[in-house]
This record gives C-alpha cells, sequence and structure tokens, in this order.
C-alpha cells in the first residue's frame, strides 16, 4: 500500500505532475516487485549547483550553493528487522545489519557510505532501525553535482521521517553525510555539498565556525537565464588524490602562518608573508590555491548581496571572475596524472567563445573540478541555440538545461 504525493505536492516541488508522477508510481512498482506491499513514504533529494565559492568550504570559507531540479527519489517502509535493505534501479540490493554497521569494510562503494550513515546517526543521538528502500536518480554521478550527497541526504530524509519524527536538523543530516564520506569512503569531503542537497533554494554558507545558512532570495529564471549543466564526458571517481591535495596544500599554507585554517588570518597578513611562506614550503602552487581562497570569500559576499538585488550584470561578472580563478589559481580544470585529458578546460574554451559572440552569460568549471562537468549561465532565449552547439562536442545527453530548485531533502508523502 502507498501514500502516493499528491498532485499539488508535486506540482510545489517540480513545476508539473505528469511526468513527476509517472517516477513516483514507478518507484511504488519497483519497491512492491522488490520488497512487498507496505505503507511507503516517498522521497526526494536534490543535486546541488556551486555557484561561487569553489573549494573553500574545508578552510572556513564562504559559499553560495543552491539545489538544483535534478533529483534522486525514494521509496521506503520501516521493516522492523534490522536491517537496511537499499536498491537503486540498475543495481544489486545492499543489505546492512544495523548492529554490525561499523564493521563494513570501508570504501566498498554505496555498502561502506550506508554503514557510515548508521554509525553517524547513533553518535550524534539519534535512532535508525531497519527499513526497505527502492530509489532512482536523474543525478549525474560523478560529475560533481553531488550525487553522493543527494543519496546521503535522501537517507537522511528517509531516518528522520520514519524513525525520528523530523527532529534531525540540517546541519545534523550534513555532519552525517560527512562523517560517512570521512571515515567509510575515507574522502576528505566539507560539508557544502550536503547543506545544498539538504536545504533546497539558494543558500550562504559560513564555515568559519559552526555551520551558518542563510537563505537568498535568488533566482537565474527570475534574472532571465538558465543554468546549463554540461557533462564533459569524463566522471571523477578516480581523482580522490586531486581533491585531497587542494584542502592538503590550502593548510599547509595556513600552518606556515601560524594557524589551522586560512580563515583564522586574512590576505592582508598572508600577502605579507608569502616570501617567507614559499621559501619553507617550496610549493608555489599551494600559495596561488591560497590566494585564491582569500579573493574567492570576497566575491561569494559580492555575488550574495547582487543575488538579493537582482543585480543579475553584477553576478554574472563575479562568477565569471570566480571561474577563471579557479582555472588559473586553485588550477582544478585538468588532472596532474592525465595532462593530455582536458575535456573541462575544452569545454570552457568552446562556451567561452560561443558567449562571446552573443555578449551575454557566463560560464564556469563546476564542483570539485579535474574532470566532470561545467556551469554555463545562459539568457533564456539563447538556451535551445547554446545546448545544440555544445552538444555538438559533448553529446546531447551530456546537456542539461536547469533552474534552482526551492525544495531540498524531504518527504512527499507526509
Amino acid at each position: 500500500m502507498s501514500n502516493m504525493p499528491a498532485k499539488e505536492v508535486l506540482e510545489r516541488v517540480y513545476g508539473e505532475s505528469e511526468k513527476s508522477g509517472k517516477r513516483f508510481l514507478h518507484l511504488a512498482t519497483r519497491f512492491a516487485e522488490n520488497f512487498g506491499d507496505a505503507k511507503v513514504e516517498f522521497f526526494t533529494s536534490p543535486g546541488r549547483t556551486e555557484m561561487i565559492g569553489n573549494h573553500t568550504d574545508h578552510n572556513g570559507g564562504k559559499i553560495v550553493a543552491a539545489s538544483i531540479s535534478l533529483d534522486t527519489i525514494g521509496a521506503a517502509a520501516a521493516n522492523g528487522t534490522g536491517s537496511i535493505r537499499i536498491r537503486s534501479e540498475g543495481y544489486d540490493l545492499i543489505d546492512v545489519e544495523i548492529a554490525a554497521a561499523s564493521s563494513v569494510e570501508k570504501k566498498s562503494g554505496t555498502r561502506a557510505l550506508i554503514a557510515g550513515m548508521i554509525e553517524a546517526i547513533g553518535k550524534f543521538g539519534f535512532v535508525v532501525d531497519g527499513f526497505d528502500a527502492y530509489v532512482t536518480t536523474e543525478v549525474i554521478a560523478a560529475a560533481g553535482v553531488s550525487s553522493s550527497a543527494a543519496f546521503e541526504m535522501l537517507f537522511c530524509a528517509m531516518v528522520n521521517a520514519l524513525f525520528n519524527e523530523n527532529k534531525m536538523q540540517l546541519s545534523d543530516c550534513a555532519r552525517i553525510g560527512q562523517y560517512a564520506e570521512n571515515n567509510f569512503w575515507m574522502k576528505s569531503s566539507g560539508l557544502m555539498d550536503q547543506m545544498a542537497c539538504a536545504a533546497g533554494g539558494a543558500i550562504l554558507l559560513d564555515f568559519a565556525e559552526d555551520i551558518k545558512c542563510e537563505k537568498i532570495d535568488a533566482s537565474f529564471d527570475a534574472l532571465g537565464y538558465d543554468m546549463v549543466i554540461v557533462n564533459t564526458g569524463k566522471g571523477h571517481g578516480d581523482l580522490s588524490h586531486e581533491y585531497s591535495a587542494v584542502p592538503g596544500e590550502m593548510y599547509q599554507v595556513a600552518g606556515a602562518l601560524g594557524v589551522k585554517r586560512l580563515c583564522e588570518s586574512s590576505m592582508e597578513e598572508f600577502i605579507k608573508k608569502i616570501p617567507e611562506i614559499t621559501a619553507v614550503l617550496n610549493n608555489d602552487r599551494a600559495v596561488l590555491r591560497a590566494l585564491h581562497f582569500y579573493e574567492e570569500n570576497r566575491r561569494v559576499e559580492e555575488a550574495a548581496k547582487a543575488l538579493a538585488k537582482g543585480d543579475g550584470a553584477t553576478v554574472l561578472r563575479l562568477l565569471t571572475e570566480s571561474g577563471n580563478s579557479s582555472w588559473k589559481w586553485l588550477q582544478n580544470c585538468m588532472s596532474k596524472s592525465n595532462e593530455n585529458d582536458q575535456k573541462v578546460a575544452l569545454t570552457l574554451a568552446l562556451t567561452e567563445l560561443y558567449l562571446g559572440k552573443i555578449h551575454d552569460g557566463c560560464c564556469r568549471v563546476h564542483g570539485g573540478g579535474f574532470a566532470g562537468v561545467i556551469l554555463a549561465v545562459v539568457p533564456k532565449d539563447k538556451t535551445a541555440e547554446y545546448a545544440d552547439y555544445i552538444a555538438a562536442f559533448v553529446g546531447k545527453e551530456n546537456v542539461y538545461p536547469m533552474q534552482i530548485r526551492q525544495t531540498g531533502a524531504v518527504c512527499l508523502s507526509r
């Protein structure tokens, strides 16, 4: 027996109810086929876009991020068995016994992620019990729009609704996802991905102390633009060493400044000490990455104000500056391990040529970088034309026009 989302709920979340209704009906059918008849609840968790604030969260930086209209959805029901059984469409069933979660092998894919979240939920003082779930997703995997965080926040939404009377806050869910990635995937993830997927809409995040999350009334749609995510054709699942080097090198600079994180010092103090720091570290890239951190924080503050005012011209300028800084100073548009493979840089170059011809819009590397996707912001009347243009290089199936979504990770049937 399923508790299908109401038509008005679907229209509020998706802007329509026909296509989305079919997706949830498919979920209900597949749940019944895999787990039998049960009172099923339905959940959604969006992917995310990082608008500005590239690679700053780990050092106490600031970010403007937003939920996007691509989401992961799931049907779930308590099973009373003490085991969590999840079937993701196209993959084998994963069965994790809650009592044995801590002994699950690390780095064992989704199984390890589930085990890590189970352990974190208990450590953070919340309840988790056995449930069955069937999951399907539109979020691009291994491409910088946080397919893993979308899954984590979907899992947390399920546990929150089924066993915790929705007492788990956004920051609790984000930390649970981060804990699983840090301790069971052994990946040094920050909290931005999880917060953006969980919150819904555009948010200004400040990681200097505890996570500060401020909602921003922002919409590219209202400014007359569409976001277009372009998958450049290479996933980033095998590049953990590249990602880990970014915070690692920023931490080295922070240490040379006598602090733990860059947010505890200032650009002015850093500039004074650059000759001393370069002599100690013998790593110019680390210095460049720290310069990116301080300038990116300034841009984030300006962009948040511009978004709130609806100042599209300033937003586009700042996103362009941020993308250039990521490419030149942060240096996450290509992988050092394979310098011949520069699909992110090439797709950015092709997009810049197009935007130069129409004298509008902007583009930038999206998310972690090194591989994966770029973000283009294109005038609405040029979206279809740009999509066709860039599809000639990456394939139509890799071009995703979208908007900011105002609904985060939630239960849709309550």
